[in-house]
């Protein structure tokens, strides 16, 4: 069945005021971004008891699935999983075989092998590969080529060269853990956000939460703001990590098939139950653009996008269409809902 949102007019900062104090809330840089969380409930101690355990949480999936910790799971199957199988704990497999899968339903578009060309990149320093450094490296870009063992839960890479990285579902699926053990606690109200990936636990004290989704070229402004309620939400975008060169935006959203960054749109924002398809999806339809992306989340029940493309144009999923429609003012050409959305040309 799919979601049905209520457009509502922009509520961002208009939160109720009532029992603010008992509000407990954290930010901290965790996984390479900023992790914030926020927690409601009748005991304050236990509210910020709640709070650390989702930042311990963070702090032990970054742990292992980090590509930049050497003493991470993840980089010990880097380092060793071309030369033979490479055991790893029944998470990290998980993951793996889930990101696998996302890569069959994608066609391709989803693929943690990216890694093998993605590591040549230098976002920071403005570094990018020769293109016959993208030809060798993409010999080594394609899912299929991660072999999983289920029974002895091991790894193991079919070509030399290989690298993977968990930066486009990790994050989300931290994000959903997190939300597991706040439910567990007996946390009934609470936002948990890694990055661009968002998840809320019941309402915002009888009002839904409403989370922004940033204009990709003006980081102060909205593009859209979504009521949700036990929901998730990611956005992906081609201003989080990038430089620009002679007119060209190269960021951290490789398209697997190229080598190069996707580039037929600007930012993907996937509304979805788990934060953990929201993650893969968003990058997903991201490397899929509009046509093919809206027709991959058309298909599926229970999310819904929002495309900014290339030209700055917006484009929804089926499910949203109609609050498209309902907004729009008569006699208007603009394809805009008005009380949630801003142009952004």
């Amino acid at each position: 069945m799919r979601v049905n949102y209520m457009i509502l007019p922009f509520l961002l900062l208009f939160f109720s005021h009532a029992s603010i104090a008992d509000w407990a809330k954290k930010r901290a840089s965790i996984m390479g971004t900023e992790v914030a969380v926020e927690v409601w409930h009748e005991d304050s101690a236990k509210a910020a008891s709640a709070v650390d355990s989702v930042m311990q949480e963070m702090q032990r999936v970054d742990h292992l699935m980090s590509t930049h910790k050497e003493t991470s799971a993840l980089a010990k199957i880097n380092r060793l999983a071309s030369a033979g199988p490479v055991k790893v704990g029944a998470e990290l497999f998980g993951l793996i075989d889930k990101s696998l899968k996302c890569s069959e339903k994608t066609h391709g578009a989803f693929d943690i092998t990216y890694a093998s060309v993605g590591y040549l990149y230098d976002y920071r320093h403005a570094s990018r590969p020769q293109q016959s450094e993208v030809e060798s490296a993409l010999q080594a870009v394609d899912y299929r080529l991660i072999s999983l063992d289920a029974d002895k839960q091991t790894v193991t890479f079919k070509r030399e060269g290989m690298r993977i990285d968990l930066g486009g579902i990790a994050k989300g699926y931290a994000v959903d853990q997190s939300i597991k053990i706040l439910a567990r606690q007996g946390i009934r109200h609470a936002r948990v956000t890694a990055g661009g990936d968002t998840r809320v636990l019941g309402s915002r004290l009888g009002r839904p939460w409403t989370v922004g989704v940033r204009h990709p070229r003006a980081s102060k402004k909205m593009v859209a703001v979504i009521p949700l309620m036990d929901e998730a939400i990611s956005t992906s975008g081609d201003y989080e990590r990038y430089f620009d060169e002679s007119g060209i935006r190269y960021h951290h959203i490789i398209n697997p098939e190229t080598g190069d960054s996707a580039r037929e749109v600007r930012s993907v924002s996937i509304i979805g139950p788990k934060a953990v398809m929201t993650d893969a999806l968003s990058t997903s339809v991201f490397v899929l653009g509009v046509e093919s992306g809206l027709e991959l989340i058309n298909s599926m029940d229970d999310y819904e996008a929002i495309i900014v493309d290339k030209s700055g144009s917006l484009h929804y999923s089926t499910g949203l269409e109609q609050f498209q429609s309902a907004n729009e003012p008569e006699g208007s050409h603009n394809n805009l809902i008005p009380s949630l959305l801003a142009s952004v040309n």
